[in-house]
């Protein structure tokens, strides 16, 4: 077997939601900061991207994630997020994925019953405590980056739809949050095509429409996914509500989306509606459950923020080593849209 450029990836699930992590084959450019690292990762090696998440070796409904070594000395390990068409700087069920991955096979000690790490991400540092038990981490939980609103209830044109109001907050991505009622939607799974459809053309109305800029990281700049919510109700675990993530170029995330659970944590503090320490459950278009809250209040700059905590299990699903013959005529990958939203490549 003849194989250019082979890369060993963990395969994982959170919570439905594929979260692959790469362990071998690829070195992280250094860099002063996690965020430039993953400038110059995107720069130098978003060879790597295409390779595994497009056709023929990878799916639209795949992530991958680099482990590095800490920039931070606080930190046990790094990790850059490799979406489809973006490199965020922090997902929550990509992160449960990479620690039960490290754990599991070793690349990090593993402490029973109680793991304490600290991961470097782009976002900043995130703590996290991993449930671990006979050799498997059981459950992740992770002390998320400051998260808070960046505009309420504010109007977008949306072609096809009019105005809708929205609002845009921040958990590590940006997000357009949209009433899932006031679009016809009820979150079951037999909408999520057009929940895709729909939630692409609102993201890239409010992304020209609202400038949305971290208040410390310029860098971070572009709405880039839409959450759909459920209506709130009181149920004996606490406050719940279903959700629905659109991941571009169009695709709906498995799971409950912990950078979107904390954004939505951060708007419903605004409004009055979570409290410290409340218990929250987020779930998925699947039923599965996120266990969530926010630790306190804070403040990025100027801007009002919430700690959030985001509680969920990954499992692996398998190991596999990627690459590509020499003669391969699709090194980089393709995409068609019969599977893949948008334009074809």
């Amino acid at each position: 077997m003849q194989l250019k450029n082979a890369i060993t990836v963990v395969g994982a699930h959170a919570e439905g939601e594929v979260g692959r992590v790469i362990t071998g084959g690829v070195i992280a450019p250094s860099a002063p900061s996690m965020y430039e690292c993953l400038e110059a990762f995107e720069a130098k090696h978003d060879w790597v991207r295409g390779l595994l998440l497009s056709d023929p070796r990878g799916s639209v409904n795949a992530a991958v994630n680099m482990v590095t070594p800490p920039i931070s000395p606080e930190a046990d390990f790094g990790m850059i997020v490799i979406e489809s068409d973006y490199y965020p700087p922090m997902s929550g069920s990509n992160l449960i994925c990479t620690v039960t991955a490290v754990l599991e096979t070793g690349m990090v000690a593993m402490q029973a019953p109680i793991t304490n790490l600290c991961v470097d991400t782009p976002a900043g540092l995130v703590y996290v405590r991993a449930e671990c038990e006979g050799g498997k981490c059981r459950r992740v939980s992770f002390k998320n980056v400051p998260s808070f609103v960046m505009h309420r209830s504010r109007p977008v044109e949306v072609e096809g739809l009019g105005t809708l109001t929205l609002d845009v907050a921040y958990g590590g991505m940006i997000y357009a949050i949209v009433d899932a009622a006031s679009v016809g939607f009820s979150l079951e799974r037999s909408e999520a095509r057009e929940l895709v459809e729909v939630g692409e053309r609102i993201k890239a109305a409010a992304a020209a429409q609202l400038p949305s800029v971290h208040p410390v990281n310029t860098r971070i700049h572009t709405i880039n996914q839409t959450l759909f919510a459920g209506p709130l109700s009181s149920e004996a675990k606490g406050k719940t509500a279903k959700n629905a993530v659109v991941v571009s170029p169009g695709r709906l995330d498995r799971s409950p989306c912990g950078t979107g659970s904390s954004a939505r944590m951060a708007l419903m503090h605004a409004r009055g509606e979570l409290q410290a320490g409340e218990p929250f459950v987020h779930k998925s278009i699947l039923d599965t459950e996120f266990h969530c809250r926010f630790e306190r209040a804070d403040h990025v700059g100027d801007t009002p923020a919430i700690i959030p905590m985001i509680s969920g299990r990954a499992w692996l699903t398998g190991l596999s080593y990627y690459g590509a013959d020499p003669e391969d005529p699709f090194p980089k990958g393709y995409r068609l849209n019969d599977t893949w939203f948008g334009p074809t490549t």
